[in-house]
């Protein structure tokens, strides 16, 4: 539904031009007098309290007592050469390059361009505000602190390529004189198994509607019904119609409006194909200090390093800890993973949602050709508008698990069809929306039809194959109402964040709608704290830099990149037999064991063969963030002693009212160090 239904190809055209490297405005940052202390961290899970916004909100009241720095600095111009390289090693191999500009920094004030590099073959940028990621949640900030002050927007691929751009149902928004704001909360509660926080599905639920009006304002365009106003769609789990949406395509209709908007403020970067490494963070004794990211410019395989006064992670989920999953390529944990690292609070890591209807590829009557990297998702406005699911002897099963039937919570749908396929031992079921109109199916699905005809598919006379799939992850870092967290200056909006509105489950189409009010909610504080704080610009040379494998070697880096891939494969192997919808804690053990012992022979292989810990590489970087969320999602549903919600366990079938709390993990002083668990800018040995 919202913010993670997808769709494959047919991609939105890019409405933004590219504002790369070398033409951004950096600004300033400060330093809090914190010194340079670098903690590894591993899990420590505690079950607290049910309001979200608890110690989270210390931080809010410091972030505005920050140190002034300097007022002045001049750059010197450093020389650089070319280091030549394999184009087979490529993904793992850097470019050197660098750009360098004078300009003053003024304190507390904005400043218009600030590209330095000065240390060997780095480039560091200075801006006001930086965000990582540009769907929903990263754009729609991005247009309002850009009002303040310089923004980069930091995106790991092409600017449209998020989970936003996937996402096909809609927004759900209370916009019906027949809802309200208590219907809407209340349906997001039962949907949350009662672990939602309230305070926040209440400010969720009544913001939302602004929320809506505003994307209608910059220039998005949703369906409208014969009587003039907006066609609102029904999915499972509400009790009003109250989605907003475009075709089957929402999404991409979102995105396109943000890109555009983006494209036309001159206050605005972007830096695509920038993989972000590490966030960067100084501790004294009573907090941790945000100040900015590392990043790996995939193309030209250069470091860059960010400073800024704010930093926004809006970088999405870690859908591909699984092996069949309806996230795009991108969303390998890597937002989540870096601020565990960097000490950020994690919590309800054990609630990820599969969706219960992505295609069924072995079903189809043409079979794709290639292997999807993301499963294509047949949106559960399918089910809203009278799709009924049967098993392959064309038995209708729904209404024997809950009276809802098809309209169940997708945690209930999604366990009834697992149920179905291992009893039946078939490899998917059907969905069947072919006894409606073909004019309604095609003006309301456009997109889904257009996929499975090209597959010899007529969902007009057929029904669907469908299977459940990774699809949303509920859990994220722990944030207050305004998307703050427990790391002064990082802020946390979409689906990386965990603010409490979903609970133990998500609600359809509710995530658009929580990437909009957060990114909104998370203005006005970084504001505050970007102009009452001035930057140090040599708080750069805190951090060691992170390293290039030039030195490896081709052979060696082959070795490597053969090794991750097969790596990652066995990992979501692990993830998919022994986490997957219906866990016991039996399993949970084995997938936690297995785990550690392959992450251990991948970093030993690596290291072995002249791998650095300070080094970087898009793939073997992606392959940490995996280890690392996957081992917090097993560690954080071996906490949770009851099912509740998307957590299921045959040990703990019930749900118990003395269990209704959070799961929270907080970092803490090590146990077992890993590469996942420690930014690459520690010098560490192995």
């Amino acid at each position: 539904m919202d913010g993670k239904e997808r769709f494959r190809g047919l991609r939105a055209n890019r409405g933004a031009k590219k504002k790369l490297l070398g033409q951004s405005r950096p600004r300033e940052r400060v330093s809090c007098g914190a010194s340079n202390i670098n903690m590894t961290m591993t899990t420590s899970l505690v079950t607290g309290s049910t309001n979200l916004h608890y110690r989270v909100r210390l931080c809010a009241d410091k972030c505005y007592r920050l140190a002034s720095c300097s007022s002045g600095v001049t750059f010197k111009r450093c020389i650089q050469g070319d280091i030549s390289r394999s184009c087979r090693v490529y993904e793992f191999l850097g470019a050197h390059r660098y750009h360098v500009s004078k300009a003053p920094i003024s304190k507390c004030a904005p400043i218009r361009n600030v590209t330095l590099s000065c240390l060997g073959d780095n480039v560091t940028k200075y801006f006001d505000f930086i965000v990582v990621g540009s769907g929903v949640a990263g754009l729609r900030y991005a247009l309002e602190v850009s009002k303040h002050g310089s923004v980069a927007v930091i995106t790991k691929a092409e600017p449209h390529e998020s989970n936003t751009n996937y996402a096909q149902g809609g927004v759900s928004a209370v916009l019906s004189p027949s809802d309200s704001v208590e219907n809407h909360m209340r349906d997001t509660i039962i949907a949350g198994a009662y672990l939602c926080d309230e305070e926040t599905v209440r400010v969720v639920c009544t913001e939302g509607p602004d929320r809506v009006r505003e994307l209608i304002a910059i220039g998005a365009s949703f369906d409208h019904g014969d009587d003039g106003n907006l066609h609102l769609a029904r999915e499972g789990g509400h009790s009003h119609r109250r989605i907003v949406h475009a075709a089957d395509m929402t999404g991409r209709e979102i995105e396109r409006t943000l890109l555009k908007a983006v494209d036309n403020d001159p206050n605005i970067f972007m830096f695509e194909h920038h993989f972000a490494i590490d966030l960067l963070t100084l501790q004294d004794v009573s907090e941790t200090c945000c100040y900015g990211v590392d990043t790996l410019n995939t193309e030209t395989q250069q470091v860059t390093r960010f400073i800024s006064k704010v930093t926004l992670l809006a970088s999405g989920g870690a859908g591909h800890i699984y092996p069949t999953t309806t996230n795009p390529p991108v969303a390998t944990g890597d937002g989540i993973a870096m601020a565990h690292r960097a000490q950020a609070v994690i919590s309800n890591m054990e609630f990820v949602q599969f969706h219960p209807t992505a295609l069924a590829d072995e079903g189809l009557p043409i079979r794709p050709t290639k292997t999807r990297e993301n499963a294509f998702l047949i949106t559960e406005a399918v089910r809203g508008d009278g799709g009924i699911l049967y098993n392959l002897a064309m038995e209708r099963f729904m209404p024997l698990y809950d009276e809802r039937g098809e309209l169940a919570p997708r945690d209930v749908v999604a366990r009834c069809i697992d149920d179905q396929l291992k009893k039946r031992k078939e490899k998917y079921v059907l969905l069947d929306i072919s006894h409606k109109s073909r004019e309604k199916i095609l003006s309301h699905f456009p997109n889904i039809a257009a996929e499975c005809l090209q597959y010899g598919l007529d969902i007009t006379r057929e029904p669907i194959p469908v299977v459940p799939a990774a699809h949303y992850m509920c859990g994220g870092v722990r944030a207050g109402l305004h998307g703050e967290t427990n790391v002064q200056g990082l802020y946390v909006a979409g689906e990386v964040a965990c603010t409490g509105l979903h609970g133990a489950n998500r609600l359809a189409s509710n995530s658009l709608l929580e990437a909009l009010v957060f990114a909104r909610r998370a203005v006005r504080p970084s504001i505050d704290l970007m102009a009452q704080t001035s930057l140090d610009p040599s708080v750069s040379n805190t951090w060691a830099r992170p390293k290039l494998p030039v030195s490896l070697g081709t052979s060696a880096l082959e070795d490597i990149i053969r090794k991750t891939r097969e790596t990652r494969k066995d990992m979501q192997s692990i993830m998919w037999g022994y986490v997957g919808i219906v866990r016991s804690t039996s399993r949970l053990k084995v997938a936690e064991w297995r785990l550690g012992e392959l992450e251990a022979e991948w970093e030993d292989y690596m290291f072995q063969r002249g791998w650095e810990a300070t080094m970087v590489g898009l793939q073997a970087c992606e392959m940490r963030n995996l280890f690392c969320c996957a081992k917090l999602v097993v560690n954080s549903a071996l906490s949770r002693h009851e099912s509740r919600g998307l957590h299921f366990t045959v040990d703990f079938p019930d749900v118990e009212e003395s269990k209704r709390r959070p799961t929270l993990i907080f970092p803490s002083s090590p146990m077992k160090v890993t590469w996942s668990s420690q930014r690459v800018h520690k010098q560490q040995h192995c």
